[in-house]
């Protein structure tokens, strides 16, 4: 059970898609607490019935959240804690909770995260691109002008980028990705993550916008689209002395031979044995090379 203490609000996060994936403590809190600030009564109402939960639910959301959330700290100070959930994930990622949360510390009031299920870190967990850093982006602008202009100030992002897209617009941004960062950048569209129908795509930015062309299931359900960081970019942040973390010339000369017989990954990881450089390092600098002009 939740070690609870009144007054304090609690950000749970909640299941994405499917339900098995609510925690044990999300589950006590939302039981224990006196308030549920949710995004949307009715779809949280759903959650809240199939696992027996009957605490009381306030709607807050876009529209309203500036003004909930003086109410709310209200509410805390008075004694009641409060957990606050979005309609699926994390709150306050991409989803109504920052204004409640920055009024609750503002407040003197303890801010308790139950962390679980968020999109954009499932998606970057199965993406198969390089997590050790990446940008997330949240949604692209829906107006195209702006969409483009904003990929055009991310062009040459070192890391791995990682955007929410709605399924009517995927295919839009796709060609826009391919125009702001070249047709051979490495993606994945990840879609429907946890839910019966998952899928992910895994290809080149040419590749996945035909893809999104093609196949009609590509344009359904939620999106995360993740665009692999600038080889060049990275290199450079790097410095000069960055070639395999240190290892200089011989990681290229090794990755040079064995990538004109490997596959990629393959040859990342043999060249890394030999020259005992890090896994991760050989790999970005293999992709680099690949996108060197011949």
């Amino acid at each position: 059970m939740v070690n609870e203490r009144p007054g304090r609000l609690y950000v749970v996060a909640t299941p994405i898609g499917n339900l098995g994936d609510l925690s044990a403590r999300a589950r006590d809190t939302l039981q224990s607490c006196g308030l549920i600030a949710a995004e949307d009564t009715r779809h949280t109402g759903v959650l809240l019935k199939a696992f027996g939960i009957t605490t009381q639910q306030l709607a807050l959301h876009d529209h309203n959240e500036a003004a909930r959330a003086h109410e709310i700290v209200q509410r805390l100070r008075a004694g009641v804690s409060v957990a606050l959930v979005s309609d699926a994930g994390t709150p306050a990622i991409s989803d109504p909770g920052f204004d409640v949360v920055r009024a609750a510390a503002a407040a003197g009031v303890e801010v308790v995260a139950v962390p679980g299920p968020c999109a954009a870190i499932a998606a970057l967990s199965i993406g198969a691109l390089p997590t050790d850093r990446f940008c997330f982006e949240g949604f692209l602008p829906a107006r195209a002008t702006a969409r483009r202009q904003r990929l055009k100030e991310l062009a040459g992002e070192a890391r791995t980028l990682v955007f929410y897209e709605s399924p009517h617009r995927i295919a839009e941004s796709l060609d826009d990705c391919v125009q702001a960062f070249g047709e051979q950048r490495a993606a994945s569209v990840v879609r429907e993550a946890t839910k019966l129908h998952e899928t992910v795509y895994r290809g080149t930015l040419r590749e996945l916008m035909d893809r999104s062309a093609s196949d009609a299931d590509f344009r359904r359900g939620e999106i995360v689209l993740l665009v692999a960081g600038d080889a060049r970019a990275a290199d450079a942040a790097q410095g000069p002395d960055s070639q395999g973390d240190g290892h200089g010339g011989r990681l290229d000369a090794a990755l040079k031979v064995l990538m004109a017989e490997l596959p990629l990954k393959q040859a990342a990881r043999l060249a890394a044995l030999i020259t005992e450089a890090r896994d991760n390092e050989a790999y970005k600098r293999a992709l680099y090379l690949k996108d060197l002009p011949a």
